[in-house]
């Protein structure tokens, strides 16, 4: 039981949403704006991160040289700053408990008698493929959803991610963080038995004023990436769903620039420069 004579502080759990500002919830807004410390990574992203006085936040996401605060730290980091009778803000990407380490924060924060509360947010395993044009669920196509994280824990010995039984589920798969292991899971998926011909999409900063989208299907979705340049943070969503871009994406606003036509105009563009500098 936490001493109530003690002068201790509360953390609040938050999701961000997938970054647009106005997917914010109003609870969330009030407390990073009541906040004394924010604790956040790049995940929220900059036109969140930039409604927050710099004096008020603290970066534990990617740092210097590239390498990324220790989960450790921030869970010593929570408790150090409620003890001193701070309220804190741990601000995540999309939804706390949705590959967002929230469990292990509460745990952490229980263990050691913090006071918390959990403030829930659109994830953007829903609200990203959303934002695009395209449903998780469709009852003309599928009727299930399997999210799934493409960025496991290092440290384990082997992956508990069961591609094969995902296959057979017949279901869409939302993949999150899994750009950089894009070959190894569709491989996987293909060789499990699901159609080459199965629809992907890749969602590429998904509600951010530069939101990307590019369209495959489970065998060409690896050199769509490539030739589209597509770059965390990312989405990847398979199955039938993913075709429904194309046929709402000319009456959609705010869905996103197709990646490959965007690509393709870079190109004519450089060509179109060539040749006036040649001339």
């Amino acid at each position: 039981m936490v001493d109530e004579s003690d002068t201790v502080g509360i953390v609040h759990l938050v999701g961000s949403g997938p970054g647009d500002p106005e997917l914010l919830t109003l609870k969330a807004a009030r407390l990073i704006d009541e906040a004394d410390v924010v604790l956040h990574d790049k995940l929220p992203g900059p036109e969140i991160l930039g409604m927050i006085p710099e004096e008020r936040r603290e970066d534990v996401g990617k740092r210097a040289g590239g390498e990324w605060t220790p989960q450790e730290y921030t869970n010593a980091r929570m408790v150090e700053l409620a003890r001193e009778g701070k309220t804190v803000v741990r601000l995540k990407g999309g939804d706390p408990f949705v590959f967002g380490r929230g469990g292990e924060e509460m745990e952490h924060l229980a263990e050691n008698e913090i006071p918390f509360d959990i403030v829930p947010g659109i994830t953007s395993a829903v609200g990203g493929p959303g934002s695009a044009g395209i449903p998780v669920t469709h009852r003309d196509y599928v009727s299930s959803v399997s999210f799934v994280t493409g960025h496991e824990d290092p440290t384990k010995d082997e992956s508990a991610v069961n591609w094969g039984a995902l296959a057979a589920t017949g279901g869409t798969l939302v993949v999150l963080m899994g750009v950089g292991k894009l070959p190894l899971y569709t491989a996987e998926l293909r060789e499990a038995g699901m159609s080459p011909e199965t629809p992907v999409a890749l969602i590429e900063r998904a509600t951010w004023p530069d939101m990307r989208v590019a369209t495959g299907t489970l065998e060409t979705i690896v050199d769509v990436r490539d030739e589209a340049d597509i770059e965390p943070p990312a989405i990847t969503i398979i199955g039938e769903v993913a075709a429904t871009r194309d046929r709402v994406k000319e009456f959609l606003r705010d869905g996103g620039i197709d990646a490959l036509a965007q690509t393709a105009e870079g190109d004519e563009s450089k060509s179109s420069e060539a040749e006036d500098t040649d001339e």
